[in-house]
């Protein structure tokens, strides 16, 4: 496929997705549909870092679950073990991902604000934990981030970067008022959004 035709074929992909968000009532997929449109996500992880150490800290990063219109729920992420949320996740494991359609137009076109619920934001909780280099995980890892963040193929060799993905545990989305909502992984896997 030329780079021309790729790039068209997302931008449609994209228009086509960001335009049929799922309806409120319809949690599972409304979760699956945040994750696979939104292209960078909030982690936060408890600190080993002094002056907070112990303290939650959140810093930002690059996820892909797969092509827009097609992901598989896992937020996958290239990391390096010289990034201070990376040396937290060495010493406990358990994060959370929040991500939000306001990273895209959708929130804009509508007139809403990021921290209105009507701006559908999702927090996944689990574990992170390294996508093992010969599997065909590694792979699909790879082709979702690499497709999605193309100026990942060129960072520099010496971080020894490596593939990661969240476990998921937890689902909770906010989409309409009333609250929050939350989703087990087995819904959240089983939903289909789009």
């Amino acid at each position: 496929m030329t780079v021309q035709l790729f790039a068209l074929v997302l931008v449609l992909l994209m228009e086509c997705g960001q335009s049929k968000i799922p309806p409120h009532e319809e949690v599972a997929r409304v979760a699956r549909y945040v994750v696979n449109q939104c292209a960078w996500a909030s982690m936060a992880t408890i600190s080993t870092h002094d002056p907070v150490r112990g303290q939650p800290f959140a810093n930002l990063f690059s996820i892909s679950d797969g092509p827009v219109g097609y992901g598989k729920g896992i937020p996958y992420m290239y990391l390096t073990h010289m990034e201070i949320s990376v040396q937290d996740l060495e010493v406990n494991s358990q994060a959370s991902l929040c991500m939000s359609l306001a990273q895209t137009d959708f929130c804009k076109k509508q007139g809403y604000d990021p921290q209105s619920p009507l701006c559908a934001h999702v927090i996944l909780s689990g574990s992170v934990v390294e996508v093992k280099n010969a599997s065909v995980e590694a792979l699909e890892a790879k082709r979702a981030l690499f497709d999605r963040h193309p100026e990942m193929i060129d960072w520099p060799t010496d971080h020894n970067w490596f593939f990661a993905k969240m476990n998921i545990t937890q689902v909770w989305v906010l989409d309409y008022f009333g609250g929050v909502k939350i989703v087990t992984p087995e819904d959240y896997f089983k939903a289909t959004p789009y």
